[in-house]
């Protein structure tokens, strides 16, 4: 069997926003070592997936029934499961010997006990999520089998046990800017908002369609994304339909690329209702030149800089969002876009997140 450097455990097949970080760790590795993406199995497989992108870089990705922690499986036969699951990933672990394990989200992190059972040199574990204390009560063992921790953000890492938080490095986000994109100074009429998420309660949409509904001026929204595979879903379209005006809003569902949605619009808004550990799709919007509103809470307070290349508000507030948005004009999205841009160039690239990734994990920059 060929040797294998690095397997990557994550929990999903999808293109949200760990997904989307996926592809960035698989980019950030040094020339030379040999990866492999381990998918789970016990989800249907999403329309938009993680896996098709990956292979058409030609990664190797193996689809298995991976142990994942899910809300869902906390039941004596789930748990029943689960076990079964993890003896599976033991044998696997074992036949592959791989050098590094990457458990690159808190949902995989129960491979990183498995992982040091099989005697793997070293794992790692990246949390993307800022852990709540019910979250500290439930990982926190199995994190401490990490050899290293990789945060997203200050907050992520705050949020963290002592013990853990002395083993982790901070290492922001960075997606690769576009070859072009159109300027939104070169917009005309009513202002155009987009969000892009899972729809999923913590994200938000209630809030920022409860806001919608307030406000008095003709402005366009966009909603992407699309009900998570598991967990608690949000009817977006039915709050959609109950607006005054649900013309105004365009319902386009998920979508691989939301590159060309970020172009038409002039404003990106992340309104999550519980504390994002970074939020991509912000820096994602700030590389094509765009805004962002966004809820001021977790990783996102470090990312956007408000009056600056964004606007916040407090998490929940469908007054404040509703005010936030009805603010808004022309020349300040303008001049607020061209500012978000330049702290892309300054702070969330690629190439900045290959140095810090790999320089964290002690490989040459």
């Amino acid at each position: 069997m060929p040797r294998i450097d690095f397997v990557f455990l994550h929990p999903s097949d999808e293109v949200y926003g760990a997904d989307r970080v996926v592809s960035e760790l698989v980019s950030a590795l040094p020339p030379g070592l040999r990866a492999e993406v381990w998918l789970p199995t016990d989800l249907p497989h999403a329309r938009e997936s993680l896996c098709t992108e990956l292979e058409a870089r030609g990664i190797v990705v193996r689809h298995l029934n991976l142990p994942v922690l899910r809300r869902a499986y906390r039941s004596p036969v789930a748990l029943a499961r689960l076990a079964g699951r993890a003896a599976g990933l033991m044998l696997r672990l074992l036949v592959a010997r791989p050098q590094v394990v990457y458990c690159t989200t808190s949902a995989s992190l129960l491979g990183a006990p498995i992982a040091r059972l099989t005697r793997v040199p070293r794992v790692i574990g990246h949390v993307q999520e800022v852990w709540t204390a019910a979250d500290r009560r439930r990982l926190a063992m199995l994190a401490s089998f990490c050899h290293q921790l990789i945060v997203a953000s200050d907050a992520t890492r705050a949020a963290l046990p002592g013990r853990l938080v002395r083993r982790s490095t901070v290492v922001p986000n960075g997606v690769s800017a576009p070859a072009e994109h159109r300027p939104a100074s070169a917009h005309t009429g009513p202002l155009r908002f987009v969000v892009a998420s899972r729809w999923a309660p913590r994200k938000g949409h209630a809030t920022l369609l409860a806001a919608w509904d307030q406000l008095d001026r003709p402005r366009c929204l966009t909603i992407l994304g699309g009900p998570p595979l598991s967990g608690s879903v949000v009817d977006v379209a039915s709050l959609v339909s109950n607006l005054r005006e649900p013309d105004l809003v365009v319902l386009v569902g998920e979508t691989r690329d939301i590159g060309p949605y970020l172009d038409q619009a002039d404003v990106a808004i992340v309104p999550s209702d519980e504390p994002e550990s970074f939020g991509l799709v912000a820096i994602e919007a700030f590389a094509r030149g765009r805004p962002v509103v966004a809820s001021a809470a977790g990783g996102l307070t470090e990312i956007v800089e408000p009056g600056e290349t964004g606007w916040l508000f407090s998490p929940g507030d469908v007054d404040g969002l509703a005010a936030v948005i009805s603010g808004l004009t022309r020349a300040t999205v303008s001049a607020a876009g061209e500012r978000a841009r330049d702290r892309f160039d300054a702070c969330f690239t690629g190439a900045a997140f290959v140095r810090r990734w790999r320089a964290a994990l002690g490989y040459p920059v």
